[in-house]
């Protein structure tokens, strides 16, 4: 028999996080699972060979660590209100991270959108949603947000 007790959701606060929600909520609450909400922070080596450098975005990745932390803590604040989630901010490879996690946390069931960047920002960093479903260990739901309701 199948069980699935734990959803990581990774999250990255852009407005196709808020449409994939409903899927989250849904399949937690149709299969009595606990939801837990990942933000991966991208690490200094996804900087190498860019002009600036991975000195320069090392500097600025406690900020942006310390940023992730609260924009996290608003997230679960308002959009999961009255409902116990566990949350967790990593910094590095987000696919790679991602899935760290969900081998580490004994994870059942990843649910991610497919698109959370467009244009140029995909180009130079791939497809999170891609590298999930590649490395996985466990069965992974994705949600095109822009499908959604059409």
């Amino acid at each position: 028999m199948v069980e699935v007790k734990k959803i990581l959701y990774p999250v990255d606060f852009f407005e196709s996080s808020d449409k994939v929600l409903p899927y989250v909520k849904l399949m937690a609450e149709k299969l009595g699972a606990k939801i837990e909400l990942i933000h991966v922070v991208r690490g200094s080596s996804d900087f190498v060979g860019f002009e600036m450098g991975t000195a320069w975005y090392s500097s600025f990745e406690g900020e942006l660590l310390e940023g992730g932390q609260k924009a996290m803590y608003r997230f679960a604040e308002e959009k999961f209100a009255g409902l116990d989630v566990e949350t967790t901010v990593a910094v590095g490879d987000v696919a790679e991270e991602i899935i760290k996690h969900a081998e580490k946390s004994g994870t059942d069931m990843i649910i991610i959108g497919t698109h959370g960047r467009k244009g140029l920002e995909k180009i130079m960093f791939g497809s999170v949603a891609r590298g999930v479903v590649r490395g996985a260990s466990c069965p992974v739901l994705t949600v095109n947000p822009y499908k959604v309701g059409k």
